[in-house]
C-alpha cells in the first residue's frame, strides 16, 4: 500500500495489524482518485479512516486538510505514524472515536468524504443517512463509498445526488454528490 502520487507519491503505508482493517487496494484507489481527479480540493473527512490512505492520498494530491476517524486505539496509532511518514501531518486531525458521534458533533464543512466501513456492518448506510441529515457538506461535495460487489446500497438520501458506480473485482465504488438545491 502506497501513495501514487503528489507530495507524498512512492511512499509506503502502513496498515493496522490484525482483519480488522481492509485496506483499499491500490488499484481500486487509483481508479478512484483518476474518477475525481480535479476535485481533491479543500477539505477532506476519512471516516473509518484505518490506515487513513484515502485521506492521506487526498492531501498528497493537494487537498488543505483532512480529518481522520477511527474508533480503534491501533488504528489511529498507525494513522498518525502514515502522516508524519508523509510529512502531512500538520495538515491532518486525527480523532479516536465513534463515527456517528463525530457527525453529530461535527461544526466543520467537507468538500470530500470517504466512507469505507466494515463491509458486514450497516455502517454505510447509518453515515449517509447521519450525513444527509446534518449540514457538513461544502459546496459542491462529493462522498465517496466503497462496498462489496453485490451489497445493494439504498437510493434515496435528502441532501444527497446519488451518482454512478463502478465496480473493481470484488468492490463497488459508489460517488454521492450534494444536491446544489437542497442547501
Amino acid at each position: 500500500m502506497r501513495v501514487i502520487t503528489g507530495t507524498a507519491r512512492g511512499t509506503i503505508l502502513k496498515a493496522p495489524d490484525g482483519m480488522a482493517t481492509r485496506p483499499t487496494a491500490d488499484k481500486v484507489k487509483q481508479a478512484l482518485f483518476n474518477i475525481i481527479q480535479f476535485e481533491t480540493v479543500g477539505e477532506v473527512l476519512d471516516l473509518f479512516a484505518g490506515s487513513g490512505q484515502l485521506g492521506i492520498e487526498a492531501l498528497s494530491r493537494g487537498a488543505s486538510h483532512a480529518v481522520f476517524v477511527d474508533s480503534r486505539p491501533d488504528a489511529v496509532a498507525v494513522i498518525k505514524e502514515n502522516l508524519r511518514k508523509t510529512h502531512l501531518e500538520d495538515r491532518a486531525e486525527v480523532i479516536r472515536g465513534d463515527y456517528l458521534t463525530y457527525l453529530s458533533g461535527c461544526s466543520k464543512r467537507f468538500r470530500l468524504i470517504f466512507l469505507d466501513p466494515p463491509y458486514a456492518e450497516n455502517y454505510l448506510e447509518n453515515a449517509l443517512k447521519r450525513i444527509s441529515e446534518i449540514d457538513i457538506l461544502a459546496e459542491g461535495a462529493i462522498i465517496i463509498t466503497e462496498r462489496p460487489l453485490g451489497k445493494q446500497l439504498n437510493e434515496q438520501f435528502d441532501m444527497l445526488e446519488r451518482s454512478k458506480d463502478y465496480n473493481y473485482g470484488k468492490t463497488t465504488i459508489t460517488l454521492f454528490r450534494r444536491k446544489e438545491d437542497t442547501i
